[in-house]
Parts: C-alpha cells; structure tokens; sequence
C-alpha cells in the first residue's frame, strides 16, 4: 500500500475513512460535550481490521482520517480553497494553546491555507458527530458559501 504522507501530496484532514488512501491520524478521546483528537505519531494505513475496531459505531465517529485532498470532486471546495477549512476557522473557537503534534501537518490542506488558526480547531473536528454543535453544524455545511 502506498504511503501517502510520504509523498507530496495535499491532504485533506476530514477526509471519509472509505477514501482509497486514507490513514488515519488521531483517535477521538474527551467527551460527548468536548470530543477531542489524541494524535498518532505516525498515520495508519486503513485496513479490514483497523475499521473493525470501530464496531458497533462508523470509523468516522471514532477515527479521524486524512486521504489525498479531492478539490473539485468535494463539496466543500471552490477551486481554490477548502471551504470547510474556512468556516472552521471564522465559526469555531480555538480549543488548544499550542500546535497539536499532529503528524500530517505538513501537507494538510487546512494547514497550508488557513496556518494556525486551522489547527488551533481542529482536534474539536469528529467527522462523524451526531451531537455536534450549531456552530460546528454552521461551519460545515456547505450551502453557508452560496450566501456570500
């Protein structure tokens, strides 16, 4: 299997867990009210059992995973930048002090657009998340860009 976090490519970091080349990269720890991701230090490449693992509830409530960046081929993107990274940063609080360890950085799309203020949000970020927040809910929903 190819390792995608060697190579140079954009990553997107909410990506689904069903992505050809996801990985995952953070687990999801905290609470119902404060879910938080706790970072691996190098991603893991999906596999049968790793999704097994997330039994009785979907990968994504559990596993935070990222795979090459889609751009046009998402809905969140608008040719040039990822709209969900956007309104994470404008809707959203920042919920961490310091930098996350997280090891996608480098080539994570929120990363490369939208700096700190990306990933001061994003250990908040459950890809799955049936209790989320109005503002999360706000944040990602993608109809909010043809308001502008």
């Amino acid at each position: 299997m190819k390792d995608i976090t060697d190579a140079q490519t954009t990553l997107c970091p909410s990506a689904r867990p069903e992505s050809v080349d996801a990985v995952v990269f953070g687990v999801v720890g905290g609470t119902v009210a404060a879910p938080r991701i706790a970072y691996l230090k190098q991603p893991l490449p999906i596999t049968d059992e790793l999704l097994a693992k997330a039994s009785p509830v979907t990968p994504a409530e559990i596993f935070r995973t990222a795979a090459s960046c889609a751009e046009s081929g998402c809905q969140h993107f608008d040719g040039k930048d990822c709209r969900l990274a956007i309104g994470i940063v404008e809707k959203l609080p920042a919920v961490v002090e310091q930098l996350p360890a997280c090891s996608i950085r480098r080539d994570c799309r929120w990363w490369q657009q939208e700096d700190k203020a990306a990933c001061m949000r994003c250990p908040q970020i459950i890809t799955d998340n049936y209790s989320s927040s109005e503002q999360l809910r706000q944040a990602a929903d993608p109809s909010i860009y043809l308001q502008t």
